[in-house]
């Protein structure tokens, strides 16, 4: 039988309700007491659909008493379903995923490896080995929803992302494979679909990767303010 592979809180998430995002990286969120607080926003994307002021948001305590911001946004509700909006766990989620064989295309293999050196001054998320066969395997986190049950990446320009794909054709090219896996952190959602009209510069580098030879999939997740799981796969529009 699969297990589900979880990522759970360490401590208690905090209920507010987002005021603003701005800054990139911050956001102010007013407690259930009426306090005011400034969280940590660990996105680099617009956040379209997930920023909504007035929205129920959840935000996780510092553990490091001397970071200056005490408190990291995670989720926001967005209709019936929770978000996830922290980029730091994607990784990880599909790591474990991978490792409990939740994610049967990428079973087999002997070693896993996280932000391995590749490329043209890049990491790859994850790299897993078996019979001294390669597989680089890229995590994009996505939040972005404009249409009911459709998510969508990405939701603003990522050259960085385009980039990405690019060093994936070349690992395919030297023999290796290559996977490009797509984290819905969201449960309302039954496809992904390329948001070509936000960056048709990356919408076409995922063409020619995948006529390279690339892989893609894409995953859901159940959340729930206590725990992240991937779920299920979900299929990819193009």
């Amino acid at each position: 039988m699969l297990t589900f592979a979880a990522m759970k809180f360490p401590d208690p998430l905090i209920r507010g309700t987002l005021e603003l995002r701005y800054k990139r990286f911050m956001a102010d969120v007013t407690l259930e007491n009426g306090e005011t607080v400034v969280a940590h926003c660990a996105n680099s994307g617009s956040l379209l659909t997930a920023k909504e002021p007035g929205s129920e948001v959840w935000i996780s305590p510092a553990r490091n008493p001397d970071r200056k911001l005490k408190y990291t946004w995670e989720l926001i509700r967005c209709g019936r379903s929770l978000v996830g909006i922290n980029t730091a766990h994607p990784n990880a989620l599909v790591a474990d995923a991978i490792e409990s064989g939740k994610i049967t295309e990428l079973a087999g293999f002997e070693s896993l490896r996280r932000e391995v050196k590749y490329g043209k001054n890049s990491r790859i998320d994850i790299l897993l080995e078996s019979g001294g066969k390669l597989t680089y395997v890229e995590v994009k986190n996505v939040t972005f929803s404009r249409e009911k049950g459709l998510a969508e990446f990405p939701d603003s320009v990522t050259a960085r992302g385009a980039k990405h794909l690019v060093e994936l054709s070349d690992m395919v090219a030297g023999g290796h494979r290559a996977v490009m896996v797509y984290l819905v952190q969201r449960q309302d959602c039954k496809s992904l679909a390329i948001a070509d009209d936000i960056d048709p510069v990356y919408a076409e580098a995922l063409i020619k990767a995948r006529a390279a030879g690339v892989e893609v999939l894409c995953y859901c997740c159940k959340m729930s303010t206590k725990e992240i799981k991937v779920d299920r796969p979900l299929p990819v529009n193009y």
